[in-house]
This record gives C-alpha cells, structure tokens and sequence, in this order.
C-alpha cells in the first residue's frame, strides 16, 4: 500500500514536469536568401547556418573550417542548384557530412542557356566556366513556391513529427508570396512601355525580366566572376541609346565602379542600389526574402518614374 502511494506520488509529479524540448534539426543553408526562406518554413523547429551570408557574393566565396563543421554537424543540407554555390561540392565533401543535399531549385521555371558561361582570369589565363542554366531563379516569386515545397518535403523527411507545423508554416509563407508577386506585377504594368529598360552589374535578373515585363542590360552576363571588356562597356552604352535605358543601378554584392563608369559615360546617375544574390544585413533594407524583392521593385519602379504602393 505504502509503494502504491509513492508510485501515484511519483505519476503526479512527473505529469507536472515540463516535458523535454524536441531537439531541432540542425539545417546549413548556403546563402542568406536561401536561409531567410527555410527560416520561414521552420521557424522554432530548427537550427540555422547561412554560409554566405548577407552582402556576400556566392559566386566567388570561398569557405571557412567553420563551413565544414557545420556542415559535418548538419541534419540537412540546403542548396540553390543550377553551378550558383561553386564552392558547395568540395566544401560538402571536405566536411565527410552524411546530411542529405537538397537542391531546391528542382521544379522550378528555370531559364535555359545552353552556349551560357563566363571567362575569368586564373594565373593570366582565361578560363571558360560553363553555365547551361540561369541558376538566380529566385528573382521570380512563383519559382520561390517550388523552393517554399521542396523546403517543406524534405524538413518533413528528416522530422516527422514536425511535419503538420512546418506545411502549415509554408502555406501562411505562401500566401504571402502570392501577395508580393500580385504586387509587383501590378506595379510594373503601370509604366510606360517606353520607361523598362535599365542597367545592371551582372545578368542577375533575367526571372524578374520574364516574369515581372521590366528589361535589363549588362556588361557581366550571370557571373559576377565573369570579367567585362571595353567592347561589352561599348555594347552596353549602344543598347542603352538603342533600348532608351532610364537608369543604371549597382548591386549590394559588387564593387559599383563598372557601372558608375557606364552611368558616367551615358551621362546619367547611380539611381540607387538592387539586392540580387544575398539579402543585406537585419538593419538594411532587405533582410528578407519578401523585404529584398520589395525593395528592388519599389527601387527599380521609383526611378523609372512610377510608384510602388
């Protein structure tokens, strides 16, 4: 009788115990944009390391031991695709991590470029880098549904239990996106045929073009890494005459002297700065996947003479 006491004493109690904390799934993101978006879809329930993060270039990062530790630690590894992150086999490799590489990317409306690569310099030699596909499908909106759906299967895969939470956090992040896409699209159809063309760093935008009706001119192509000559300076400035190019704007990842030259020699500004392959930092303008795209087209909307609302 006495040991019954103790052992309903012992139910009571431990019925009143908090009960322990579900550990979180530890996720490598491998840029910042790419990390804003798992961030929505997994909230409380994981563990986050951007690789790239903020204001950093992609194209050309090189990674740190800390990558690969956090790499070797990771339940789940998240990657754009399409030759983006041209450090990420090496560094996966390096880390021996056993994580499924999600490339979330798969499905998505993707531009094709089969004769697509850049040069760049290495020892004095140009080396040729190909680049079969347009790999900044996240300048669409609706391209981001796919990776908001590959996110949510595979945090599924690797946490069962948190399944109904992370589906439910994607279809409330969704209806968001499908908010700022109507938007921007709203946005652009209010400007003049005649007032879409503008002027960028590298070729970061061609989803936006397709999707959103806006055009845009580079000396870069899709590689920051690529190396812009005298003669694609002097096909720029043709096109901007040819195509009545209203402004020139510069990235947050790039050094903005390429295109201050080209706005000098046009006889136009800087009309301001465009968030294209990493979000800026918390204080910044554009710390989120939703904020980055507001921005570009209230940014890209302003200087060609309409408003974003």
């Amino acid at each position: 009788m006495r040991f019954s006491r103790y052992a309903v004493a012992a139910t009571v109690i431990a019925a009143l115990l908090p009960l322990p904390l579900q550990a979180k799934i530890q996720v490598v993101a491998s840029f910042s944009i790419l990390g804003d978006i798992a961030r929505n879809i997994g909230q409380q329930n994981i563990a986050l390391r951007t690789v790239v993060g903020p204001d950093s270039d992609a194209h050309v990062y090189e990674p740190s031991p800390a990558d690969a530790i956090a790499m070797a630690k990771a339940d789940l590894i998240l990657i754009n695709g399409l030759r983006f992150e041209g450090f990420i086999n090496r560094l996966v490799a390096a880390s021996e991590s056993k994580a499924p590489v999600i490339e979330v990317s798969k499905g998505a409306d993707i531009i094709q470029d089969p004769g697509g690569g850049h040069y760049h310099f290495n020892n004095g030699k140009a080396v040729f880098h190909a680049a079969p596909f347009d790999p900044h499908a996240w300048q669409s909106v609706s391209n981001v549904k796919v990776y908001v759906s590959n996110i949510t299967a595979a945090f599924c895969a690797v946490d069962k239990p948190g399944c109904a939470q992370y589906q439910e956090n994607a279809q409330a992040y969704s209806q968001a996106l499908d908010r700022l896409d109507s938007r921007i699209k709203e946005a652009v159809q209010s400007l003049p045929a005649d007032r879409r063309t503008v002027v960028v760093g590298h070729n970061a935008f061609r989803y936006f073009e397709r999707d959103y009706g806006l055009h845009f001119l580079s000396p870069q192509g899709i590689s920051t890494e690529s190396e812009a000559s005298a003669a694609d300076v002097a096909g720029i400035l043709r096109d901007i005459k040819q195509n009545s190019g209203r402004a020139v704007f510069a990235e947050n990842i790039s050094n903005p002297r390429l295109v201050e030259q080209i706005a000098d020699e046009a006889g136009m500004t800087i009309s301001g700065v465009l968030y294209s392959d990493a979000l800026s930092g918390p204080s910044g303008p554009a710390s989120t996947y939703i904020t980055m795209m507001q921005h570009n087209a209230a940014t890209l909307i302003s200087a060609l003479g309409g408003n974003y609302q």
